[in-house]
């Protein structure tokens, strides 16, 4: 590319603030129609209340947006947070940013959480949050240096739309040579032209020597941040130490850290090799226990699925060191070196790809009945740089794949795309489609819940059937887990604030295969702690993978294996050695209620929020189908037989399918009533006012809500 042309809009200068105890005490606000910027103080009660991350975020917005704000209104916001943890070099899992909105795809609120470093240096530059406002002309990039303490607006022309290729001409263009202190943030043509749009956060690989990428992926987080006409945001920053985040406590922080870094380096090597093949890992796991989704969450093993699992990609794996944050020692973050597409813009050139995770192995491979490792490592690549959300894409295409084999669509139209399971070109075709809005691709990026409605209104396509295998509740596409015989973890996927997302909730081994809560009551005390907890490190900036994914050798001896309580005692020693503010594991289950029930409030504020939102898709409750069914009919006929007390004699699989939905769907929301009265919540799914008060958000806005709704 030739030399840019770019146009200062403004400077802001600003004194940085040292960092105090994990904050920088202050918020920045950038108003993109106005080009104007904002500096927020952060109060004692907010950090008391929201602690931080996600927390802050969901504050920001609440003030920012209205009951009637739709995602592309220009008063909704973009809010990018670390938290008072996050940016720590030395504790593994400290690099995380979480990124809220309100989501295209849901018309709720959207969180989603992304390593990288631009969290870090957005708080080390002297801001605990961003939050973007308003709507540019286009081609904007703001600029947040923390070295020279300024904050500037630009407009690139003839920036390119390609994620990848932007990251690297910005990278050069703000480090001035220093590339690890710098991070973009951006997306790509696809969240133009879709609803489906992500976020790549940049950290720099000194190695490797290229900007790399991981994804804010969930809920179209990306589109709004394409509709405000933002190319880039870009944070610079130059020294991370232990003591840039002047600990309350410096030295209980090195030795809380030293203690669960030394653990990882030990233990990772003898159990799921994370610093080498990452979560490649579940692929075989997830087969052998009829977990891995396939053609559209049908059926939960394949044949072919050692094809796609752990050996194979620990070949292809580019060897090294991938943390995705400095002094990680899980280090997951890898990638496929000189890989060559057979499709689309980058057809036979080398390329580096940042993945593949589980998420897009099962998605974009199994589910679409794909088992070919190079197409999967080909759907990854262009995810990112067309700036889109591998779950999404690989749930939605299963989707219309199911469609067109049920002859629900037919190739009139896709435009001629045979979109049948493992027709790996036309389904690239596809995604090459969406990410221009052409053709069938245009339909496709709109989602599944809008496509089961153009599906039925133009194609004439059966409605009923469309909701019971489109795999989306609240608006959001399906991580990729098999929920049929896991009665907690579909209360984990419904459930959940802004979606069937597995960061909430992942109890299929606890309550499938260990069957360590077998009562009502046990599913939701585990569907009140576990997304509490996980809730807990997207407050404070922090990864989930070291609390679980490496476990001390003596944990399966321990009273609550599945909590790693050994874990739990280190976090809550971590946050008080930075905060200075003693912390209990319990305290940090209620720091994590009192957002996670404002969230709760938020969406009832947006018109979301009660029990009927917490629907999901039959299929992730049992069989659809007949095929379906008779693929586990031992195991379905016994439990109709057994479980239920249904005298089967005489009785066709289509029976047996209408018999076992009966049951299943009615303890689905005997589940919900369970979970609500844990939570502190109404029958219909909204927190009461003893739960507000008890966790300190009885704020007038929060209690006005409750009252529009019955809840006084």
């Amino acid at each position: 590319m030739g030399e840019l042309s770019v146009k200062e809009i403004m400077t802001f200068d600003y004194v940085r603030p040292e960092i105090d105890k994990g904050y920088a005490n202050q918020t920045l606000c950038v108003d993109l129609s106005s080009a104007q910027v904002t500096l927020k103080p952060v109060s004692e009660k907010m950090k008391e209340v929201f602690i931080g991350g996600r927390g802050f975020d969901l504050w920001l917005l609440w003030n920012a947006v209205n009951a009637s704000t739709k995602w592309n209104d220009p008063e909704n916001a973009i809010c990018i947070a670390s938290g008072p943890m996050g940016g720590t070099p030395a504790y593994p899992g400290s690099g995380k940013s979480i990124v809220t909105t309100i989501s295209p795809t849901t018309g709720s609120v959207m969180d989603s959480n992304v390593g990288g470093y631009f969290g870090p240096y957005l708080k080390y530059s002297g801001f605990d949050a961003l939050e973007l406002v308003g709507k540019s002309a286009g081609n904007t990039v703001v600029f947040i240096d923390g070295v020279d303490q300024n904050v500037k607006i630009f407009e690139f022309d003839d920036l390119t739309d390609d994620s990848y290729a932007l990251s690297e001409i910005l990278t050069d263009y703000f480090s001035g040579g220093k590339k690890a202190e710098v991070s973009v943030v951006s997306t790509g043509p696809g969240a133009k032209h879709s609803l489906l749009g992500c976020l790549n956060f940049s950290w720099y690989d000194a190695k490797r020597k290229r900007a790399r990428y991981k994804q804010a992926g969930r809920g179209g987080i990306g589109t709004v941040f394409a509709d405000k006409g933002i190319k880039a945001v870009v944070a610079r920053w130059n020294q991370v130490s232990l003591a840039t985040n002047n600990p309350a406590d410096k030295d209980a922080l090195k030795a809380v850290a030293r203690l669960h870094s030394r653990e990882i380096v030990e233990l990772d090597p003898k159990q799921n090799e994370m610093a080498k093949i990452g979560t490649t890992h579940l692929v075989p796991i997830m087969n052998d226990f009829d977990l891995l989704p396939t053609n559209n969450f049908k059926y939960g093993r394949h044949p072919s699925a050692p094809a796609i699992g752990r050996e194979v990609y620990a070949s292809l794996f580019d060897p090294g060191f991938d943390g995705c944050w400095k002094g990680c020692t899980v280090a997951c973050a890898h990638g496929v070196k000189d890989f060559v597409p057979v499709s689309g813009p980058y057809k036979g050139k080398k390329v580096f790809v940042d993945g593949p995770e589980y998420e897009t192995i099962a998605g974009c491979g199994s589910n679409l009945g794909i088992f070919d490792p190079l197409t999967i490592i080909e759907f990854n690549f262009y995810c990112d740089t067309y700036g889109v959300d591998t779950i999404s894409v690989g749930t939605g295409m299963a989707f219309v794949m199911e469609c067109f084999e049920m002859g629900l669509i037919d190739s009139t139209h896709t435009g001629g795309l045979e979109l049948f399971f493992g027709n790996r070109i036309d389904a690239l075709a596809l995604l090459h489609q969406m990410a221009g809005g052409e053709g069938f691709g245009a339909i496709f990026g709109q989602g599944i819940r809008r496509m089961k409605a153009i599906f039925a209104e133009q194609f004439g396509a059966d409605r009923a059937i469309m909701e019971d295998i489109g795999m989306e509740a609240k608006g959001l596409e399906f991580s990729e887990y098999m929920t049929k015989e896991s009665l907690a973890q579909q209360g984990g996927y419904g459930m959940a604030l802004k979606g069937p997302q597995h960061d909430e909730a992942w109890l299929i081994f606890l309550d499938m295969v260990h069957n360590f809560m077998p009562t009502f009551e046990q599913k939701a005390e585990a569907l009140h702690w576990f997304p509490m907890f996980r809730t807990w490190f997207g407050l404070c900036g922090l990864c989930k993978l070291p609390w679980n994914d490496i476990v001390p050798e003596d944990n399966k001896d321990t009273l609550e294996p599945a909590k790693v309580m050994k874990h739990v005692n280190w976090y809550a020693d971590y946050f008080t050695a930075v905060t200075g503010r003693q912390a209990k594991p319990e305290d940090l289950i209620t720091m994590s209620e009192a957002v996670y029930n404002f969230q709760r409030i938020f969406n009832l504020r947006l018109g979301y929020g009660r029990r009927d939102h917490d629907t999901i898709p039959y299929r992730s409750m049992g069989p659809v189908t007949v095929d379906e069914y008779e693929s586990r009919s031992k195991r379905y006929d016994k439990q109709l037989q057994e479980t239920y007390g249904v005298n089967i004699d005489g009785m066709d699989s289509v029976g047996k399918v209408a018999a076992l939905r009966k049951f299943r769907e009615a303890q689905y929301e005997k589940l919900k009533d369970a979970v609500y009265e844990r939570r502190g919540w109404t029958a219909n799914g909204i927190p009461t006012l003893n739960t507000v008060k008890r966790l300190g958000i009885d704020f007038p806005e929060v209690l006005s809500v409750l009252e529009e709704n019955g809840v006084a």
